[in-house]
């Protein structure tokens, strides 16, 4: 803001007379042209102002109120002095005496707030307060509404404090305008950037895959190059490590996309019945056998049937298995007709078939026809990187699930999760997202909302080591590390989410080595406040 025009306020101020010293008056207006010109979030340069105006101009409480132009609605951007319910309430242009304001485009004054009908619920006799609200307005254009709440009392000029706060809206209204076409590119840049990523990630991992790690985009490149083509497919893995998924992608790449897929899960049948459940059986096939059963293979022709732990079968089961790939033809159990099959098989199994075959366990000629295309998937254990894209993924899922919004995890609970063996895999960790979802009360998960098994293992680590004043003040170091990336390194705004002091606060960020600066340009985002309550 050019110099004669702060000069030119301050002069008008004093002359005025109730707003104080001219000098204390250019003091407050040069800091506030400062945080609005130097602080890259708005939100952190209104918060700013309204911190500047409770030190210099003793406000009692104090709103920025933005208009959505789009759903015609009114909410708190940020806020001095104001309660939960406060902040979390909406109004419609017109409504109320900041919906007024932002209307009509001009400044409204209550000398008295518990003579006001509609603040008369609100504010109690003994603390009378006096409410002043001016419009923030970019080429005459009301698009919000500064707030002010300040002490009553009956030599006020309240002429001259609307025309101190109508500099101050005015100078926010400039800091809008100046930001808004940066704004605008930066979203078009993430929304580009977005599109980019989900592209890039739709031409390296398949449909359904997560991961981005070395192991991991190797069998991507296998899949790309077996899935066109109609050979049979040996997917070797452990449990939990999503053999399943790549299956489909192989199916859904392949010229079959159309066709059925059907998953067979042997070793869940008995032995008895497994003949019957692949291939089918014929009426009194069996005593007990009541009608004709088509078995998965005819289900599933043409197009992909997937045998899940196929080193399970049995060697009578596994010589008709081996006709079928080879000849493409079946016997129902008990018929004596011979069907022609147009099926492609994949087979999964986390059985070290080489070891089977050595034993007389599996046959060679039947592993031999399965390997043509063999596909290793790795353990979550060999593929870290992909370990917290995996937990994101699997949050999003469960948090919608359940209807809850969480929206970060804190660095102990992400290093638990990342230093954890996984031996379930993919599997056990989408269980451990879940069961933390669902344990978790607010916005941020910890490491206590993890289950057990991973507490145990972080305990194990560390046995020896730790005892409760430890573990209380791991809990407490969290706690604070949370509340200060929330708050983008504002003390008085952690401290107000811990519902605790600055001086506490600023302790705590001294014993445990908490830089809070280098969070206030990028660290976490901070929490939303849920606001709108129109009036402070």
């Amino acid at each position: 803001m050019p110099q004669r025009f702060l000069d030119g306020a301050a002069r008008r101020e004093g002359a005025d007379g109730g707003l104080g010293d001219g000098h204390d008056s250019l003091t407050t207006l040069l800091d506030i042209g400062q945080a609005l010109s130097s602080e890259l979030e708005m939100r952190h340069a209104l918060q700013r102002v309204l911190e500047y105006l409770e030190r210099d101009r003793r406000i009692v409480r104090g709103a920025v109120m933005m208009l959505n132009e789009e759903t015609g609605e009114i909410r708190i951007d940020v806020s001095l002095g104001l309660g939960d319910e406060a902040r979390s309430a909406r109004y419609k242009l017109g409504e109320g005496i900041s919906g007024r304001v932002i209307e009509s485009g001009h400044p409204i004054v209550v000398p008295a707030m518990s003579r006001e009908p509609l603040f008369n619920h609100r504010v109690q006799r003994h603390r009378e307060q006096t409410f002043i609200c001016v419009p923030i307005a970019i080429d005459r254009k009301p698009i919000g509404a500064l707030a002010i709440g300040l002490e009553y009392s009956p030599s006020r000029d309240h002429e001259a404090e609307q025309r101190f706060f109508r500099v101050i809206a005015s100078m926010i209204a400039q800091g809008l305008r100046t930001r808004r076409p940066v704004g605008e590119c930066c979203k078009r840049l993430l929304e580009e950037k977005r599109n980019l990523l989900s592209q890039l990630q739709q031409r390296s991992a398949p449909a359904g895959l997560v991961g981005n790690s070395g192991p991991m985009r190797q069998v991507y490149e296998q899949i790309a190059q077996v899935a066109p083509t109609d050979n049979p497919v040996l997917i070797c893995g452990e449990r939990g490590t999503g053999k399943e998924l790549m299956a489909r992608a192989i199916h859904h790449g392949s010229s079959r996309a159309r066709g059925p897929f059907i998953r067979a899960r042997v070793s869940a049948v008995p032995d008895a019945l497994i003949e019957s459940f692949l291939f089918g059986q014929e009426y009194s096939a069996f005593i007990g056998a009541q009608s004709r059963r088509q078995g998965r293979f005819e289900l599933a022709e043409g197009g992909t049937l997937f045998l899940d732990d196929v080193g399970e079968l049995s060697g009578v089961t596994q010589a008709k298995l081996l006709r079928v790939l080879q000849q493409r033809e079946l016997d129902r159990l008990g018929g004596n007709e011979t069907i022609k099959t147009n099926v492609r098989v994949v087979a999964g199994t986390g059985k070290d078939l080489k070891a089977a075959i050595a034993s007389g366990e599996f046959r060679e000629d039947l592993h031999d026809c399965l390997a043509l295309s063999p596909i290793q998937v790795p353990p979550l254990r060999d593929r870290k990187a992909d370990i917290m894209l995996l937990v994101h993924h699997f949050l999003d899922r469960h948090s919608q699930q359940h209807g809850k919004i969480i929206r970060r995890i804190s660095t102990p609970a992400t290093e638990m999760l990342v230093t954890y063996q996984w031996p379930g895999n993919v599997r056990e960790l989408e269980d451990t997202v879940e069961h933390a979802v669902l344990a978790c009360d607010g916005e941020s998960i910890h490491g206590h909302h993890l289950p057990p098994s991973l507490q145990a293992a972080e305990a194990g680590a560390s046995a020896g080591a730790t005892s409760l004043a430890a573990a209380v003040e791991r809990f407490e170091k969290d706690l604070v590390l949370d509340a200060i990336k929330s708050s983008r390194g504002n003390i008085s705004k952690a401290a107000r989410l811990l519902n605790t002091t600055e001086r506490i606060i600023g302790y705590k960020t001294r014993k445990y080595c908490i830089a809070a600066r280098q969070y206030r340009s990028r660290g976490s985002p901070a929490l939303a406040d849920r606001s709108g309550s129109e009036e402070p």
